[in-house]
């Protein structure tokens, strides 16, 4: 395969800021993900794909092997102008997810990645992808996790399936719904804005 070298480099002058890298959320078409995740790989460029763990029977055994929990998704850790460079010399079948809004692509604020990677990357499989609702994810306590795997990670309390969960959210795009977490383990945190 042809690889052609992305400028991670600020397009900048000599008197200008350089660019900082922001979170793209990305579809890849065909289930390419991985394909995709190993060019950037390539390339030294950062890139996150949730993943969990699942049984396939490979010659009669039955073996764990991890894949993609949500497919066509991929998130892109990259400077503005080299991402526009990657997009328009990759051969690769990427899009931006665009918010509908103001008709540009969706950037995730770093906050909400990293909460996002800090439950999504333990590749727990009782953890649960469910497609944004702005419906289901308008009210409840926001909260922080003290203790346990997920420690750190910020999100919405919410009742689902009849159990108290943390749900991580990036929103527009997905949320990962955590395990059942007992209140002694959550602090909760002032609403947003105030």
């Amino acid at each position: 395969m042809e690889r052609l070298e992305v400028n991670n480099k600020p397009t900048s002058g000599p008197d200008q800021a350089p660019e900082d890298k922001v979170w793209y959320a990305i579809r890849v078409t065909y289930n390419r993900e991985l394909k995709v995740k190993d060019d950037l790989d390539a390339r030294g460029i950062e890139s996150f794909i949730p993943m969990k763990q699942t049984l396939v029977v490979r010659r009669g055994r039955r073996v764990k092997r991890l894949v993609p929990s949500i497919h066509n998704l991929i998130f892109f850790h990259i400077e503005p102008s080299a991402m526009k460079q990657y997009k328009a010399t990759t051969k690769l079948p990427i899009r931006y997810i665009m918010n509908p809004a103001t008709k540009k692509p969706v950037v995730v604020p770093e906050r909400q990645m990293n909460n996002f990677i800090a439950v999504a990357g333990s590749y727990d499989e009782q953890l649960e992808y469910v497609q944004y609702d702005a419906r289901k994810f308008t009210r409840g306590d926001r909260v922080r996790i003290m203790g346990g795997p997920f420690e750190g990670a910020e999100g919405v309390l919410r009742r689902v399936k009849g159990n108290q969960r943390v749900v991580v959210s990036i929103e527009g795009i997905v949320a990962v719904v955590t395990t059942d977490i007992h209140p002694s383990l959550l602090q909760k945190l002032p609403k947003e804005g105030t």
